[in-house]
């Protein structure tokens, strides 16, 4: 079993940035495809950036201003959030092996003035 803690969620105004971390609690980072997710309030979960081996894929509502990252000496997964919006706002989640892998339990971002 593997255990996906997300954090660095919060308030912060539109343009502004945040970092989002996703720790897990072995090894599984550097050889499965991971991701982080959005779910906006009444909305879908929907992919906001992937990794697949050295392939990267962002949603086109967040190219060129989210960076995905993984440290795999440190089990951690990071989603860097520059030029922040209101419409990014939602519950972002870290996932490892696809849908039906891992998930972590969602951090809250919110983009408002």
């Amino acid at each position: 079993q593997v255990q996906l803690v997300e954090s660095g969620g919060g308030l912060v105004q539109p343009g502004g940035s945040l970092r989002l971390s996703c720790t897990a609690s072995r090894n599984i980072l550097s050889l499965n495809p991971v991701a982080w997710y959005r779910q906006a309030p009444g909305k879908q979960r929907d992919l906001v950036a992937g990794m697949i081996g050295g392939n990267i894929k962002y949603a086109d509502s967040v190219q060129g201003r989210f960076i995905i990252s993984r440290d795999v000496a440190k089990n951690t997964l990071n989603l860097q959030m520059n030029s922040l919006k209101p419409e990014d706002t939602g519950v972002y989640y870290c996932n490892v092996q696809g849908r039906n892998g891992y998930w972590g339990q969602g951090t809250q971002v919110t983009v408002s003035s």
